[in-house]
């Protein structure tokens, strides 16, 4: 299946261990010698250009679904990263320890 940059650009991530939004990829890494996509990288701050705030590199090794809106991914979330605050509360209801 294809996927394209816009896309993936457009979809929510969402960490699978703890259930947090972790936001939308604002750019991506690539291998410049095989074009293979390596990471996905992760703002906080949003899509506007040249406002990187904080940032959160996804290794693409770490990236498990890549579904209609969601990206999934299972990283350990280092504790500086906050991602999106808004529903974390609910998402992380959802998954429980156990």
């Amino acid at each position: 299946m294809k996927r394209y940059i816009t896309e993936i650009c457009e979809k929510e991530i969402i960490n699978l261990r703890d259930g947090i939004r972790l936001g939308c990829p604002c750019d991506i890494e690539i291998e410049a010698e095989t074009g293979r996509l390596t990471a996905l990288i992760v703002s906080d701050r949003g899509k506007l250009l040249g406002d990187r705030g904080e940032q959160l590199r996804i290794s693409w090794e770490h990236v498990q679904v890549i579904g209609d809106d969601t990206i999934l991914v299972d990283i350990e979330r280092p504790p500086e990263y906050k991602g999106k605050k808004q529903n974390n509360k609910l998402l992380s209801g959802l998954f429980r320890e156990g």
